[in-house]
């Protein structure tokens, strides 16, 4: 089984100069990536991929984010856990994060296209199918655990979404 991660840094944006002014009228934004190679291409997620040797999924959440978009992220919060299986083996593992502790400007890189979208206009339709049924507790600053089934065979991405568990609320204080 692959375990990976996935990084949604998020910023409070004021509409006009991009200051950040005026918090009143502000709207959350969330950096997305359009993805332009490997599994998923042409959709959009947040920065991460595959845990290498020794590292944690912190260490590769911050390095995967640094590599893809040029973020230098300082500190995560864990917002979910995510299991997902094809033709009933399980495929991947995947923990995922959020954050509003980072330096720098989302840059492309051979990977991914970078894009602050703002909280309420993400663009579901252009992302994996389960990602509607979990992403919005995430931004919304609430943790979730769950498991995604495909049917299909290889590869995931063409795999048909056939059901799912999700639950909110979840503890990781003890979790990596």
């Amino acid at each position: 089984m692959i375990e990976a991660t996935l990084c949604f840094p998020l910023r409070n944006r004021a509409p006009g100069d991009g200051s950040g002014g005026d918090e009143r009228d502000a709207t959350d934004e969330v950096l997305l990536i359009e993805k332009r190679r490997g599994l998923g291409e042409g959709w959009y997620n947040g920065p991460g991929g595959k845990l290498e040797g020794g590292e944690t999924p912190r260490e590769c959440a911050v390095r995967e984010t640094r590599e893809e978009v040029g973020l230098a992220v300082r500190e995560v919060t864990k917002a979910g856990e995510l299991t997902f299986t094809l033709d009933g083996d399980p495929h991947t593992f995947c923990h995922v994060y959020r954050t509003r502790s980072f330096d720098g400007e989302p840059t492309p890189s051979d990977e991914a296209r970078p894009e602050w979208v703002p909280v309420g206009e993400v663009p579901y339709d252009r992302m994996w199918e389960d990602d509607r049924l979990w992403l919005p507790a995430v931004l919304e600053g609430d943790t979730v655990a769950g498991e995604f089934r495909f049917e299909g065979g290889k590869p995931l991405d063409e795999a048909a979404f056939v059901d799912h568990d999700l639950e909110r609320g979840v503890s990781f204080d003890d979790r990596p």
